[in-house]
């Protein structure tokens, strides 16, 4: 199955919503102010955000449609006005060869799926150039099971793992990691990181030791952060970028679980407000079905048409 049919599949919940709304709205048969009021509240409710709703509203209102007003031919609007939105933050992630290693920190609410994008991050790279190199760090000492989860990942991908015992220092780990993975020639560091948000103080208090002490190494360093969000939690993504952007110069966004999820229209919302580059969108289980983000195929999957 191709990617593209794999996201339009992924975001079915969403599209599905998004699509019978605007067939409610276009009942009438005429695009007139109501109708496209009645698609922006369509918009609002696919978790697009107000401000994207009234832009692409706004739109639709200056647009002819010489081969009249259908269902189809209002989504194809819509399509390409959110692919322009999203097209200025759509870019993938490839190490950079200058930086030997290229160190990335993690970054997430526990449950977000930080530990599995680190997986299928490795998965992808390794698959594209079998000779990257890439070292794991397991951040994320207070979660036994996630310590775990990351060297089942590392043997899957043929990475190395950095973990400790429970609770050992995140920092220290991190600090050994990008050492060891300086003098072994590694061209990819990927630190993994807790994720209480629950206790903001000693998250941010541990997110900054880490920086801090990996720049001890590379001041450069972490040269990106990756935020990992979870599409379910809908326009709670918004705070939680908010809240991490606030800890950590965050460089990028990784938005997981779009098949789990009617709310994949959040990332539109994002995408408009804090202009971050979006790295990678997964769709499933599968180490396959995390994905460079491509903003022509996203918006077309979320307006539910064809490629």
């Amino acid at each position: 199955m191709s990617w593209f049919r794999r996201l339009k599949e992924g975001l079915g919940k969403s599209s599905s919503r998004l699509v019978d709304g605007i067939a409610r709205a276009l009942g009438s048969g005429r695009l007139d102010d109501a109708t496209v009021q009645e698609i922006e509240d369509a918009l609002i409710a696919a978790d697009l955000g107000p401000a994207v709703a009234a832009k692409l509203a706004g739109g639709l209102r200056q647009k002819k449609f010489d081969k009249g007003v259908s269902g189809e031919a209002v989504r194809e609007s819509l399509a390409e006005d959110v692919a322009a939105l999203l097209q200025p933050v759509a870019r993938g992630f490839a190490p950079d060869p200058a930086k030997k290693p290229h160190i990335v920190l993690v970054v997430g609410v526990n449950g977000s799926g930080k530990t599995t994008t680190i997986g299928k991050l490795a998965h992808r790279l390794k698959a594209a150039s079998g000779g990257t190199k890439i070292l794991m760090v397991a951040g994320d000492t207070f979660r036994a099971a996630a310590v775990s989860q990351l060297k089942i990942w590392g043997e899957r991908t043929g990475s190395t793992v950095i973990a400790g015992a429970e609770g050992a220092d995140a920092a220290g780990l991190a600090f050994d990691g990008v050492t060891r993975g300086r003098s072994e020639g590694a061209d990819l560091v990927l630190i993994d990181t807790a994720g209480r948000l629950h206790n903001k103080a000693d998250l941010m208090a541990e997110l900054a030791k880490i920086v801090r002490v990996i720049g001890r190494i590379d001041a450069a360093a972490p040269h990106d952060v990756l935020l990992v969000l979870d599409a379910t939690t809908g326009q709670n993504a918004l705070a939680q970028v908010e809240t991490f952007k606030q800890m950590v110069n965050v460089t990028g966004l990784v938005l997981t679980k779009l098949d789990g999820s009617a709310r994949g229209g959040v990332l539109v919302a994002i995408a408009e407000r804090f202009k971050l580059p979006v790295v990678a969108v997964g769709v499933g289980e599968s180490a396959d079905d995390l994905q460079p983000f491509e903003a022509r195929g996203f918006a077309r999957g979320l307006l539910g048409l064809e490629t």
